[in-house]
C-alpha cells in the first residue's frame, strides 16, 4: 500500500479526551527522557571525556587539567551531562509524541508543510552543535589559553574547572544549536503570512547587523567565534530566501490546483 497522508480526523473527540492524550504524551516523553538520562548517567564519564576533548588537544601535551573547588561538583557535573545528552537521545521519542498529538488536528496539506521543519529541525541544531564542538571550541580554547605567562614575575596558569568548563561547552553547544534554526524559523513566519520574502529581502542590511549582533551576545567574547557563528547564519538566511521563493511557488501551484478543482467541480454541477 503507497504511504498516504490522510486528511483532519472526522471525529471529534471532547475536550477531556484531548487532554488525557496530552496526559499520554506527556509522560510517554517524561519516561523517554528518563530512560535517555539513566542510560546517559552511567555514561557520563564517557560523555564528559567527549566533551573535554577539545580542551585537553587545546592544552600542550600532558599539561591539560580539570579542577573542582566544592566537593559536590563534579557529581553535579555529571548529572548536568547525563541530562544534557538525555535530551538530545530521546528528543527523537518527544518529537514523534508532539507529532502524534498536534497530526489528527492538520488536514493533509498542513501535514505536509509542518513535516520538513520537523525533520529539519534536529538537523540544523546537530550541524550547530557540530561546528561548535569540532570547530569553534578548538579555536576558542587555544585563543583563550593564549593569554597564559607571567606579569609581574607571577605565572598565570589556566586551572579551568570542571563546572564553568561544562557551563562554557553548553553556552557553545546551545548558542550554535539554537542560532541554526534560523532557516526554520524564517520559514514558518512565512508559511503563517507573517513575513514575506520581499520584506526579509529588504531588511537584508538589518538582518547582517542583527546577526553580528546576537553572535557577539551569545558567543565567548573572542571574535573568532562571533565571525564563525556569523558567518553560517548569514548563509543560512540567504539560503531561507531561496526556500521562500520555493515556497512561494509551490503554495501558487497549490492555490491553482484547487481553484481548477472546484472550477471543474461546478462545471460538472452544471
Amino acid at each position: 500500500m503507497a504511504f498516504e497522508i490522510k486528511g483532519i480526523d472526522e471525529t471529534r473527540a471532547p475536550l477531556l479526551d484531548h487532554l488525557i492524550e496530552l496526559r499520554t504524551r506527556v509522560i510517554r516523553s517524561l519516561l523517554a527522557l528518563a530512560v535517555g538520562f539513566g542510560v546517559c548517567f552511567y555514561f557520563a564519564d564517557l560523555i564528559l571525556g567527549f566533551l573535554v576533548a577539545p580542551l585537553r588537544d587545546a592544552f600542550p601535551e600532558g599539561e591539560g587539567q580539570l579542577i573542582f573547588t566544592k566537593l559536590p561538583e563534579v557529581f553535579f557535573v555529571e548529572l548536568k551531562v547525563a541530562l544534557f545528552a538525555g535530551f538530545m537521545v530521546s528528543f527523537p521519542v518527544i518529537a514523534n509524541q508532539l507529532w502524534a498529538f498536534v497530526a489528527p488536528g492538520l488536514y493533509a496539506r498542513e501535514k505536509r508543510a509542518f513535516l520538513p521543519f520537523l525533520i529539519a529541525t534536529p538537523v540544523l541544531f546537530l550541524g550547530g552543535a557540530a561546528l561548535a564542538y569540532f570547530v569553534v571550541m578548538p579555536t576558542a580554547f587555544r585563543w583563550f589559553l593564549g593569554f597564559g605567562g607571567e606579569a609581574g614575575g607571577m605565572t598565570i596558569q589556566a586551572l579551568p574547572s570542571a563546572g564553568d568548563y561544562l557551563g562554557l561547552v553548553m553556552q557553545f553547544i546551545l548558542a550554535f544549536g539554537m542560532t541554526f534554526l534560523l532557516p526554520v524559523l524564517l520559514l514558518l513566519l512565512h508559511r503563517a503570512g507573517i513575513i514575506t520574502r520581499a520584506q526579509m529581502a529588504g531588511a537584508r542590511r538589518y538582518v547582517i547587523v542583527a546577526i553580528f549582533a546576537i553572535a557577539a551576545i551569545v558567543t565567548p567574547p573572542d571574535p573568532g567565534s562571533q565571525i564563525i557563528l556569523a558567518l553560517p547564519l548569514l548563509l543560512l538566511f540567504e539560503i531561507s530566501l531561496m526556500l521562500m521563493r520555493l515556497q512561494e511557488k509551490a503554495v501558487e501551484a497549490d492555490k491553482a490546483a484547487r481553484e481548477a478543482e472546484q472550477a471543474a467541480e461546478r462545471a460538472a454541477a452544471e
